[in-house]
């Protein structure tokens, strides 16, 4: 009889995983593993729950219900009681014990940790007998087409479904992961002084994300009433993570690039191709109809997920620079004359650049562009000034792909308003790292993509005020988007489907759809808690790396490092970093102006999500140092 170790740890999943197959007769190691991660985390020595990244926190009442994450074979079998594996949770899960260490971080550092009690799981609606947990989105969702009313759909606000949560990452409580003294004193000066907000108390953290919330201390350790965040367990839902890259395990550093999906996204696929692929229209025949509610169900996914006022606010797109080209494409043409003024940050990339300059160009604009400081960070006192009765459209991004600046967009767009411009907000890169709500925000368009939040490829999503929208011209013309043609006219559909001409990506969109689903199962202040102090602890070990420099050191900032290395070029740095299996992204980042601002050509960036651990930072760091160590013996 094979055994198997007594904790579940990476080491032995990659053991069982490089067994090269199973036996003639044996079940798959494969599957093996996965089953023994799932049985130990429910033994009475762990209190998180085998399917959950963490012990479940509250959460507010859902429709649907995950299973798992598993793949269909894994299912329980339709004749097995549905609320089996939950009771199995409970009993793991009861009070009076101490719960399990946050994995992922190095051992020296894990007492030094918070250790929590898992609250008592809610008691929710029973899980669905089907061992797909979505299949409830078709009474759930009802298709627009389905509805004889065109009344716009309200939806609730993130307060209204969860009043305990923060709307924004300020008052998200550090994790304490370990470095923050040290990388206080590392990263002093090194803006030169030169940013425009007021300086930190003394003993003030460098990055926000240390700091307290107003309201409360950061907890003692020990008195955290928050789950812990188990890395581990959110690795084992991403099948990619287990490659092998050059003889050694994946390190995933190119998140700003691309994001891998969890396996729910990749069954959420599967099944639609499986059960549901169709055209969209109710009315054709059944399959149509499954198709319809998933597509709409997912656009009413991400009209909650983005505190969107009314679904129809909600246009499918292939992504955030698809998105950027309808709004300057329609709103813009239709709006933007001779004379007029575009604003847009020093921090664009290349997609939030190249669309404005065609409109400028074609309408005879001009583009002005909000200076940073040596920090990164945009000039809120420059930015004003570059406001006139002129300004028609003022687009930023909301976190930096090049840097991760966060940038201040409310602020921005409460500016914008005042001169009567529109103001359109990227958010590709800020919507896996923070909550966003577009009320809030009182952006008139916000944009990102699927792939940046663990989604499909090739779907994005513009969100636009229902009246904007309304006012605006289609952009394509074909199939989906009218109401009635003849030769002499065409009458066009309302928002969003005048916009989304001919067959959308309905998969895709129902595989981000998915994806948001899972993010919001983890929760998005758990992710930009733990994601930020490992943004930290990283930090702080790239500046201890002998000839490498930082670009980018803005006080508010996401999870990217971008950095140049002394006697080496960033490519240079990219390729011996891919030998030891570590992914980063090195070029210009399609974000050359910024680059330049700060004298490059080029830059090395990983780049952070939730799956990633200290001990892999610990790794780029080593890499980074043996490098820096052989640079008097590099060839020339």
């Amino acid at each position: 009889m094979t055994t198997v170790p007594s904790t579940p740890t990476s080491d032995g999943l990659a053991g069982l995983s490089g067994l090269g197959g199973a036996p003639a007769g044996l079940p798959d190691v494969t599957l093996l593993a996965q089953l023994a991660g799932e049985f130990f985390a429910a033994l009475p020595s762990g209190s998180h729950d085998a399917r959950l990244p963490f012990g479940a926190p509250p959460q507010p009442p859902q429709t649907e219900l995950a299973l798992a994450n598993r793949a269909p074979a894994l299912a329980p079998a339709p004749a097995r009681p549905a609320a089996a594996p939950d009771e199995a949770v409970d009993a793991a899960t009861g009070t009076g014990r101490a719960a399990n260490p946050v994995y992922g971080v190095p051992e020296a550092y894990a007492a030094a940790l918070p250790r929590v009690e898992s609250p008592e799981p809610p008691r929710g609606p029973s899980a669905p007998s089907s061992p797909y947990y979505f299949l409830g989105e078709a009474s759930a969702y009802p298709s627009t087409a389905s509805t004889a009313s065109t009344a716009p759909t309200a939806l609730p606000s993130h307060k209204d479904a969860s009043p305990d949560v923060p709307e924004d990452r300020v008052t998200a409580r550090s994790f304490g992961l370990p470095g923050d003294t040290e990388l206080r004193a590392l990263l002093a000066g090194l803006d030169g002084g030169k940013r425009e907000h007021a300086p930190a108390a003394p003993g003030a953290p460098a990055f926000y994300f240390l700091a307290p919330s107003q309201e409360e201390a950061a907890p003692a350790i020990g008195q955290s009433p928050r789950p812990a965040f188990d890395v581990q367990a959110v690795r084992r839902d991403f099948p990619i993570l287990q490659e092998r890259v050059n003889g050694r395990p994946l390190i995933w550093f190119d998140n700003a690039a691309t994001t891998h999906k969890p396996q729910a996204v990749i069954d959420r696929l599967a099944y639609f191709y499986q059960h549901e692929n169709s055209n969209i229209h109710r009315a054709a025949h059944e399959l149509a109809a499954r198709a319809t509610d998933a597509y709409e169900g997912a656009r009413n996914k991400v009209a909650r997920f983005l505190g969107a006022a009314q679904t129809e606010e909600i246009i499918f797109v292939r992504g955030t620079t698809e998105g950027i080209n309808l709004i300057a494409k329609t709103w813009g043409a239709q709006n933007v004359g001779e004379g007029d003024e575009i604003i847009v940050s020093h921090l664009e990339h290349h997609a939030n650049i190249v669309p404005w300059q065609q409109l400028a160009a074609a309408k005879g604009a001009k583009i002005k562009v909000i200076p940073v400081d040596d920090s990164g960070q945009v000039l809120l006192g420059e930015y004003r000034k570059l406001l006139t009765s002129r300004t028609r459209i003022v687009s930023v991004t909301q976190v930096s792909n090049a840097l991760g600046t966060v940038v201040p967009v409310k602020e921005i767009v409460a500016e914008a308003h005042r001169f009567g411009a529109v103001a359109v907000v990227d958010g590709a890169q800020s919507v896996s790292h923070m909550r966003v709500n577009v009320q809030d925000i009182d952006a008139d368009f916000f944009v990102f993509s699927g792939h940046k939040i663990f989604g499909p490829t090739g779907i994005g999503v513009v969100y636009g005020k229902r009246d904007i929208l309304e006012a605006m011209p289609p952009w394509q013309g074909g199939g989906n988007m009218i109401a009635d043609v003849t030769f002499e006219k065409t009458v066009y559909h309302g928002a969003p489907t005048r916009f989304e001409a001919g067959t959308g990506n309905i998969a895709d969109a129902v595989g981000l759809g998915a994806a948001l689903d899972y993010v919001e199962r983890i929760g998005l202040e758990n992710i930009a808690r733990y994601e930020h102090d490992l943004l930290v602890y990283a930090t702080r070990g790239l500046l201890t790396v002998p000839g490498l420099k930082l670009i980018g050191t803005a006080q508010d900032k996401a999870s990217v490092l971008s950095f140049v290395l002394d006697g080496y070029r960033p490519e240079e740095v990219g390729k011996a970093l891919n030998e030891e299996g570590i992914a980063v992204r090195s070029g210009h980042h399609c974000a050359q102006p910024i680059l330049r601002r700060f004298g490059q050509e080029a830059t090395v960036r990983p780049s952070l999500a939730f799956y990633n651990t200290c001990e892999e930072v610990d790794t780029l760091v080593a890499v980074l140092k043996r490098l820096a160590g052989n640079t008097g013996r590099k060839a020339r």
